[in-house]
């Protein structure tokens, strides 16, 4: 299980299959953003009838609303989607960066104000790896720690730097699990978490590289992650929050030597045909390619068409 084969090469670029529990996927590959648990303005039918292998959900935002408990009563997220392929939950991380004013972020986690009834809610790597674990996504991320696009060395230092310790705890926490101990929540206020509330099938975590636009950061960032596990695959996070798109391409062209051999890597939040397409990674994954179907528009090569 997660085994990833190579079948073609050209330059840097590669053809392969990634097998996760609920079934092959053939990369690379352009992972749809289904939100809330739905893509915006399609059916699961429709995302199985455009070729659509493998779809993100979002950990915040099921966590603020429905519950990941309600998804759990439901049948877990394959459920409660209709969705029978591989499903990906990210950490939160990037939806907590956007909430920039309602939230505050130290060594333990992030406090912010939640966007649907204000109240206040602390989100740790422990409570990330449980709230995915819960939801049984075929993988899960860890949680990082998102700096704005054109962060400066001391900044970007500090958010990798964040980031690699939340990785340590969240792989710990995610082995407590995965092995079948029943362990309190991290958060102290609910029943533990079991291993028959998470998925019956397995479940892999995934790091995410951060250290912003510096070259140094991302090397060592990414040297450090290796040296903490045998990972089945990573994300590239950090390079699509303000960046102009010659500097996320150098910073990506820079790491794809260091990555772990065949390369399983996903690039967070790279939504467009042109830079999917013309990268070294496995997976890339965005909204924007749904946001435009929602509103009654469609992508042609100059610019979206009302219709």
């Amino acid at each position: 299980m997660f085994d990833f084969t190579i079948h073609a090469t050209c330059g840097a670029a590669r053809t392969g299959t990634l097998v996760l529990p609920h079934g092959p996927v053939e990369t690379p590959v352009f992972m749809p953003v289904g939100t809330q648990g739905t893509v915006r303005a399609l059916s699961p039918g429709d995302l199985k009838a455009v070729g659509s292998q493998l779809v993100l959900a979002n950990t915040y935002h099921l966590h603020v609303r429905p519950g990941e408990g309600v998804v759990e009563r439901l049948g877990g997220l394959h459920r409660f989607m209709a969705w029978d392929r591989p499903l990906l939950t990210d950490s939160g991380g990037f939806q907590v960066f956007s909430l920039e004013g309602f939230r505050r972020v130290d060594d333990d986690g992030v406090e912010f104000q939640s966007h649907t009834d204000g109240g206040r809610r602390h989100l740790t790597p422990e409570r990330a790896t449980e709230i995915q674990w819960t939801l049984g996504a075929d993988i899960a991320m860890a949680f990082d720690h998102v700096v704005p696009g054109g962060a400066d060395e001391t900044t970007a230092r500090d958010a990798l730097e964040r980031t690699l310790r939340w990785l340590e705890r969240c792989a710990k926490r995610h082995r407590e699990l995965s092995d079948g101990r029943t362990v309190g929540q991290s958060d102290g206020q609910r029943l533990p978490v079991r291993p028959s509330d998470g998925p019956t099938v397995p479940q892999t975590l995934w790091p995410i590289l951060q250290g912003g636009t510096h070259l140094g950061l991302r090397e060592e960032g990414l040297r450090r992650i290796l040296d903490l596990g045998a990972w089945t695959g990573l994300a590239i996070g950090g390079l699509s929050v303000g960046d102009p798109k010659p500097v996320m391409y150098e910073m990506l062209e820079a790491s794809s030597p260091g990555c772990p051999p065949p390369g399983r890597v996903i690039l967070w939040a790279w939504g467009s045909p042109r830079t999917s397409s013309r990268q070294w990674s496995a997976a890339s994954t965005c909204s924007t390619a749904s946001r435009p179907r929602a509103t009654g528009a469609t992508v042609r090569r100059s610019r979206p068409t009302a219709r």
